[in-house]
């Protein structure tokens, strides 16, 4: 029984060797390791402009451990936002954003940030097409549209003369006119249906959120038309003479039951 015990044990051994020397050879060689910070950076851009975006973000993240509390990381956790956005992982690009507004609120970089974190948020298929298609717009883009907006807002305030404001300011305007846009579509919609009350709402939501907007004329005339349905003269004839005082160069409005939606073509 002894020698038996004996005979085992060395085999024992040489199998836990032979495992330990298996999952040694499985673990995978970073090939990077030798790399300066520099190069790393270089080789990462070098894919990003390729397209080989999630490449990129391994190379990125590895550069913000590897030169952690540098400038260099700095601008690999931005790169690496970018590229997380690029792969359509919005969710991923955003939290990389925001952790670095949190970590460096006094970086350089803080206006390219801003600007990367509205455009993240921004949709450019909020526009025109999505209201001839009739698309309902969901309150999770509603709200990824305003946050976009509060982006290039406080983009815009912070740093007017950033190279990014220029394109911020007109995006902001894009967005503006894109949901006033959908909720005068949406009014105009109920007043079609003879939802009168509904349509007034919709439309007063459009003219109290987005002052100055092209489209508020026509929330205007919603109103106005409405009212008439509805027998309410006096807030009819009220809203005529807003219609008439802030537009003065239109003609009188003749109700909108046989008007041609703005958005149709046909």
């Amino acid at each position: 029984m002894r020698g038996f015990r004996l005979s085992v044990f060395p085999l024992g051994l040489a199998v836990m060797a032979t495992l330990i020397l298996c999952a040694c050879s499985s673990t995978p060689i970073d090939n990077t390791a030798a790399w300066s910070s520099e190069k790393l950076f270089s080789e990462a851009k070098d894919e990003t402009k390729s397209g080989a975006w999630d490449k990129a973000i391994g190379m990125f993240d590895k550069l913000e451990g590897r030169a952690a509390g540098t400038t260099l990381a700095q601008q690999a956790q931005l790169e690496k936002a970018y590229a997380q956005f690029k792969t359509g992982d919005k969710i991923q690009a955003l939290a990389t954003v925001e952790r670095f507004l949190k970590l460096h609120p006094a970086s350089p970089a803080i206006d390219y940030a801003l600007y990367l974190k509205g455009l993240i948020n921004f949709n450019e298929n909020l526009g025109l097409f999505s209201f001839i298609t009739r698309q309902d717009l969901s309150e999770r883009d509603q709200k990824a549209a305003k946050d976009s907006y509060e982006a290039f807002r406080e983009l815009s305030s912070r740093f007017p003369d950033s190279k990014y404001a220029v394109d911020a300011r007109q995006r902001m305007t894009y967005i503006v006119n894109s949901l006033a846009s959908y909720e005068v579509h949406v009014a105009r919609y109920y007043y079609t249906r003879g939802a009168y009350v509904a349509a007034i709402n919709r439309a007063q939501l459009a003219i109290s959120d987005f002052q100055g907007v092209p489209v508020v004329e026509e929330a205007l005339n919603i109103l106005i038309s409405s009212y008439e349905a509805l027998g309410m003269t006096e807030l009819r004839d009220d809203t005529r003479r807003v219609l008439e005082k802030s537009y003065p160069k239109i003609a009188p409005t003749k109700g909108l039951a046989d008007a041609k939606a703005w958005w149709k073509f046909w």
